[in-house]
């Protein structure tokens, strides 16, 4: 068991973009030491106003920045009192930065610490293991729904669950004390000894909702309000499926339909990660979801044209975004 189970621990986070917000207004609310690592105007926002999350239940809630420690990660390297003190890395940026997302969680991660990933995508459990060791890496899937405005503020829209698992069975030893100091900020977080299948299905949910509203420019609440939409996102999610059990992942008994309906049911209005994205004129995830269901496909010999269209169009947006 961790050593640092019966003491307060140092939690970093490392992207405090809307998810990151919901991970540290929850921290904020435990006895954690917390360590914050944004960029750009993220970091100029959290150092002068703190952050200011929206929660679900209707009340503003402000982190004043005193309650953190806060590192740019644009200034140069990770701080001499703070490399390698963190008990847990959390990683919530963007699949896009992977590597100095990874680069970063090596350099604050304590030696007997761990890092908890709860990106999007496939692959990124696997980045991190090459730079702290696969018995350190937990994996995790986050269905909490929230979304950042123009100011910087974080509406958390929507309540979910964070299940996470360890990629290496030693990596036993950190779950009981993340789950405990997740459950602590009352994040609704609970273990699983299925890690593909956590990770298979968020990719679902995420080639469902995430293409389909960022190209259409909606809510996730409009998939259940216009049927051409709900039947593109079914029919990537489908195919999302078929590549999944081909490349020997059990899904379990999982109604397709049923399940979709009940993520877009608790986030109706929500701005999926990617449209907020295409808004801030930045680089999407595309390529490590719709992209990684069709070069899975493609390894298994399964047609996936619908998340090939979907992948292509987003791309283009991204172009497009760049355009006087």
């Amino acid at each position: 068991m961790p050593y640092w189970r019966l003491s307060k621990l140092r939690i970093a986070i490392i992207g405090v973009g809307s998810i990151g917000g919901i991970i540290l207004g929850a921290l904020a609310d435990t006895d954690a030491d917390i360590v914050c690592i944004s960029r750009g105007n993220t970091s100029l926002n959290l150092s002068d106003l703190g952050l200011v999350l929206h929660t679900p239940e209707g009340s503003i809630e402000v982190v004043p920045s005193e309650r953190y420690l806060l590192v740019n990660s644009n200034s140069g390297p990770i701080p001499g009192q703070i490399r390698n003190t963190c008990d847990i890395a959390i990683v919530c940026g963007k699949t896009v930065d992977n590597h100095t997302l990874s680069e970063l969680a090596s350099e604050l991660v304590s030696e007997n610490g761990c890092v908890l990933t709860i990106q999007n995508g496939l692959g990124n459990a696997e980045l991190l293991a090459h730079k702290v060791g696969s018995d350190r890496v937990i994996v995790g899937s986050i269905t909490h729904a929230a979304w950042r405005n123009s100011g910087g503020e974080v509406n958390w829209v929507g309540r979910g669950e964070i299940i996470l698992g360890p990629l290496d069975k030693r990596g036993d030893v950190y779950i009981e004390s993340i789950l405990h100091i997740l459950n602590d900020a009352e994040l609704n977080a609970s273990r699983s000894d299925n890690i593909k299948q956590i990770l298979w299905k968020k990719l679902l949910i995420n080639v469902a909702i995430n293409p389909v509203c960022t190209i259409a420019g909606v809510r996730n609440g409009a998939l259940l309000e216009v049927n051409s939409l709900w039947q593109q996102a079914m029919q990537a999610m489908r195919e999302a499926a078929t590549v999944a059990r081909a490349s020997g992942v059990d899904l379990g008994d999982i109604d397709l339909e049923t399940y979709l309906r009940e993520v877009v049911s608790i986030s109706p209005d929500n701005r999926c990660s990617m449209l907020q994205d295409i808004m801030a004129g930045r680089e999407t995830e595309i390529d490590s979801l719709c992209g990684a269901v069709v070069m899975r496909g493609e390894a298994e010999g399964i047609p996936t044209p619908c998340n090939a269209i979907l992948h292509g169009l987003v791309k283009g947006i991204e172009k497009s975004s760049s355009f006087d």
